[in-house]
């Protein structure tokens, strides 16, 4: 294994702490609530649970969220360098396993998230307010048959703006970014609130229907047909809490980060939970099962319950929550991952150019430039979705990495802290990665093996920066 720790230069400027415990906590809150809140329901709806099964998913996510931040309080003992995971697997397991989770990043997670949040924001902006599209003469042009980076050119052009804008708001300083981060996230936890306040006291509770069974139809191992419904609910559900664990990217701008990283992380979780599970069960209030598992795959969940509570003004008042909510996750995960590719060229395991600090701003201004340039051509490609869905399991076999690491560690002294929870915490992680793990290759197994084909693409470059660092 590598050496445990490698000092960075001294020279030349340095990132500035300037993200406090409330900033933290509205960071974590900004990127964990994002499209997922106002979306999910409707695949839940067709999963075939019930309405107690559909909410015990949501509570069961966010448990499991919430033991994944316990564990990682153990791990932000170890530095308080940027990098987040990337940084807790290097020193745990050594250069390799945190390059393949960087470069798992740059290639499809990170920036894809960027892609893909960008495009949902110009999405619902088109949805009111319908966009031109000046290059539909080109929509027919393609690579390979399988990209055609012209077609929706007016969504895509927005997109893309919609990027390099929050990059320069993200070029100019973090302190600044993290207010932007606080009003987005604010608004949109207020309009949630007041989504939950309608579908609570101003609603009609639909006719009760009797629950349905679960869905025969699920692809079934060893004939538990419920294990993997319920389990494909919960695989859904984690879109919607993924990104709680992007503060720990930006540990090197976070003020006390032993102290304000895990702890900014519960709390905004536990937000997280708490509108999820009260927002759903309004929802339920409003229309029965069978009326959300009708909506069309073209509409959203959320803006067909406030339409039936307050018509089309409701409808147009939940397109407008969304783009605030989108718009406020796709500034902190731009935010965030940057943060990493920064952290891997400090190891001059990434481009050598993404390590510099911008001497008057203090922000990782080139690695910010790295991520708005590829995320801008997941954007034209068209394909972000795809990939997101291919390594959509890809970030529970880095969580089970990260509960071995504090065993690991924990047990050769390495973490002298208390750890709540240890080591059940991290054995309750470690079954539930292998259990998801295991039921999504089974269940769609082209996808897993392609996404694990794509993470393996790491290999190459590893050696490449290896070999240029050996000669450094």
């Amino acid at each position: 294994m590598d050496k445990l720790a490698r000092p960075t230069s001294a020279s030349g400027p340095t990132l500035i702490r300037a993200v406090g415990l409330f900033t933290g906590t509205f960071l974590v809150a900004g990127v964990v609530i994002g499209s997922g809140v106002f979306k999910k329901i409707v695949p839940l709806a067709q999963s075939g649970l019930s309405e107690a099964w559909i909410l015990a998913a949501w509570v069961l996510a966010g448990l499991i969220t919430i033991c994944g931040a316990l564990n990682l309080a153990g791990l932000s003992s170890l530095t308080e360098e940027s990098g987040g995971i990337y940084e807790y697997l290097r020193l745990s397991f050594g250069n390799f396993a945190s390059f393949l989770f960087g470069w798992s990043d740059f290639t499809i997670i990170g920036t894809a998230s960027v892609a893909a949040l960008a495009f949902i924001f110009a999405q619902t902006i088109n949805t009111l307010l319908p966009l031109p599209n000046p290059l539909q003469h080109l929509a027919q042009v393609s690579i390979g048959q399988f990209i055609y980076p012209f077609a929706d050119s007016g969504i895509k052009i927005l997109a893309i703006g919609t990027i390099v804008v929050l990059t320069w708001v993200n070029y100019r300083g973090v302190a600044g970014s993290g207010k932007l981060s606080n009003v987005f996230t604010a608004a949109k936890i207020m309009g949630i609130l007041l989504l939950i306040i309608l579908g609570l006291f101003m609603a009609t509770p639909p006719t009760p229907t009797p629950p349905p069974l679960p869905n025969l139809n699920t692809a079934a191992v060893a004939g538990t047909p419920f294990f993997n419904a319920f389990f494909g609910a919960l695989l859904s559900v984690f879109w919607a809490y993924d990104g709680w664990m992007d503060l720990s990217f930006v540990t090197g701008e976070v003020k006390n980060p032993r102290r304000n990283v895990p702890r900014a992380i519960l709390f905004g979780v536990s937000i997280a939970i708490g509108l999820y599970v009260l927002v759903n069960y309004a929802y339920l209030r409003v229309l029965s099962l069978p009326a959300l598992a009708a909506v069309s795959p073209n509409e959203i969940g959320a803006a067909v319950v406030a339409e039936a509570i307050l018509g089309k003004t409701g409808k147009t008042w939940i397109l407008v929550l969304i783009m605030i909510s989108v718009f406020g996750s796709l500034n902190t995960v731009l935010l965030s991952h940057s943060r990493v590719y920064f952290r891997m060229a400090q190891e001059r395991f990434f481009f050598a150019q993404a390590r510099a600090v911008h001497p008057r701003y203090r922000t990782p201004h080139v690695a910010l430039l790295y991520t708005c340039a590829w995320s801008c051509l997941l954007v034209l490609s068209g394909t972000f979705d795809r990939l997101t869905d291919l390594v959509i399991f890809g970030n529970f076999l880095f969580y089970g990495l990260l509960a071995v690491a504090v065993l690991k560690l924990k047990r050769q002294g390495k973490i002298t802290v208390h750890v709540t929870g240890y080591p059940v915490i991290q054995l309750i992680i470690l079954l539930f990665a292998l259990a998801l793990t295991v039921n999504t290759i089974v269940t769609q197994p082209q996808q897993s093996l392609m996404g694990l084909a794509l993470m393996l693409t790491s290999v190459p470059f590893y050696f490449y920066f290896k070999r240029k660092e050996a000669k450094a």
